[in-house]
């Protein structure tokens, strides 16, 4: 079996790139050895964003009378919301299946490994190997829970996300441990069902990829909502026992202890780099992740790799668009593009964490621009001043914009709010044409809106506020 080219794993990196070479004219095989769409639209994003939805529904509803609707009886079916979490990841990769089809792309069923012929071995649920040969390899691995040694993840006591979609029963206490975008986002979905949820960070705030306002707003938020928060403290040890586990965490004023239904491990990812050829042709890594150039490239011939297994952002659309660049670079060696694609900006890459409420950021912190030594203009509208957050019932939070005060260049936004995930892609737009402050004030924003805050806080930054 000869393909021009064979990706290894079907997740945002992988299928998007299967269906990219097919549409360029190569014929293409996608090995997988679990479920077409991979983490993201399983065990990850998608799934992910169904609990968080019915969780708003829920807050919704407590607070319906603040929109002039009573509703008397109503609770939570923790089985059902569970159940169509898992229904939206089953349509969603069910969607990746027809789009195999559609393109005519083999889906091979088993796990995937070079061999020392660059030829992919892929070893069925049978047991049985089969070997396919292709004149490109894309991996496509993505990654994985990361497993702290004093916090294994057992499924019991200490589980990770996968776990955390699909508890039997919802747990009446939790700690979770890391407070990036899983963290948060489980730890909010959690504590708008009842539970009660501890949060322990080793840093000194939570969201700490985030600037710092985004990481005060949102603390001063969760604790609102009841959520108790740990920073500069870590989990030293875990015991389970009759009725839960007892977590010992390490804080700046001693050592303490904690007990919970089950404790949540969100202490990042590690890539999916074991037992698939890496050794064999000699494929350079570094700390854990597969060396590639620009393209995607690693540095052998013949073989790239994309997404979480290499050292970019771990994200779906960093994975997605790092497939698109990848496969149009091999497609220009072979003659079927006609120019080389621009490679990923990952200065540029917007970053979306789905709590409530949201978080979206893209370029620079305040912090980082001002130790890379620009004079910035900052400025801050918050949605409490916008007419259409408060038509809505959701004045939360606000959006901060970062410009260079010499030459107008847009460095970077954060935002925390209702929605904002939407919104960010403006920026993102903005700072690819290399847009200043000026042209932006000059495009007319809808009203009412919660983007037409962004232009707000633009004005706010050169002192010319008209609604604050």
């Amino acid at each position: 079996m000869a393909y021009d080219v064979v990706v290894i794993g079907s997740g945002p990196g992988g299928y998007v790139a299967a269906i990219r070479a097919t549409q360029l004219g190569f014929k293409t095989a996608i090995v997988e050895r679990e479920n077409l769409g991979g983490i993201c639209l399983n065990w990850g994003c998608i799934p992910t964003k169904a609990l968080l939805k019915s969780a708003q529904v829920l807050e919704y509803i407590g607070h319906s009378k603040d929109y002039g609707v009573v509703v008397n009886d109503y609770k939570a079916d923790f089985a059902a919301i569970v159940k169509r979490s898992r229904g939206v990841a089953d349509k969603m990769s069910k969607g990746v299946q027809f789009l195999m089809k559609k393109n005519k792309i083999d889906v091979i069923m088993g796990s995937g490994k070079l061999n020392d012929k660059k030829e992919v071995v892929v070893t069925g649920a049978d047991g049985k190997e089969t070997a396919y040969q292709a004149k490109h390899v894309i991996i496509a691995t993505g990654a994985r829970s990361r497993q702290l040694p004093n916090l294994e993840i057992d499924g019991k006591n200490v589980i990770g996300y996968r776990e955390a979609l699909a508890l039997p029963e919802q747990p009446k206490s939790m700690i979770v441990v890391g407070s990036g975008a899983i963290g948060v986002e489980f730890a909010y979905f959690y504590n708008s069902l009842g539970t009660k949820v501890t949060i322990v960070e080793y840093l000194p705030r939570i969201v700490p990829v985030e600037d710092e306002d985004i990481s005060k707003e949102l603390e001063k938020i969760y604790k609102k909502k009841g959520i108790e928060i740990m920073t500069n403290a870590s989990v030293e040890k875990v015991e389970g026992g009759k009725g839960g586990v007892k977590a010992t965490v390490k804080t700046q004023k001693g050592d303490i202890t904690l007990e919970a239904d089950v404790v949540l491990s969100a202490v990042g990812i590690v890539a999916n780099i074991e037992n698939i050829g890496l050794e064999t042709l000699k494929i350079v890594t570094d700390k854990g992740r597969i060396v590639v150039d620009k393209y995607g490239k690693t540095n052998v011939d013949g073989v790239y790799a994309i997404g979480d297994c290499t050292p970019g952002q771990a994200l779906a659309h960093v994975a997605s668009k790092e497939a698109i660049v990848c496969v149009e670079a091999i497609a220009h060696k072979e003659g079927k593009h006609a120019h080389l694609p621009e490679p990923v900006d990952y200065g540029n890459v917007p970053g979306c964490t789905y709590c409530s409420p949201e978080i979206a950021s893209v370029g620079l912190t305040e912090k980082q621009a001002k130790e890379a030594g620009y004079e910035l203009k900052v400025g801050k509208f918050p949605f409490s001043a916008s007419g259409k957050a408060s038509a809505a019932g959701a004045t939360e939070g606000f959006v901060k914009v970062i410009f260079d005060a010499k030459y107008g260049e847009w460095l970077g936004t954060h935002m925390i709010g209702a929605n904002v995930t939407e919104i960010i892609a403006q920026t993102v737009t903005a700072r690819k044409l290399e847009t200043t402050w000026q042209e932006v004030l000059d495009s007319i924003h809808p009203h009412p809106t919660m983007s037409e805050s962004v232009k707000d806080a633009i004005e706010v930054a050169l002192g010319e506020a008209i609604h604050l």
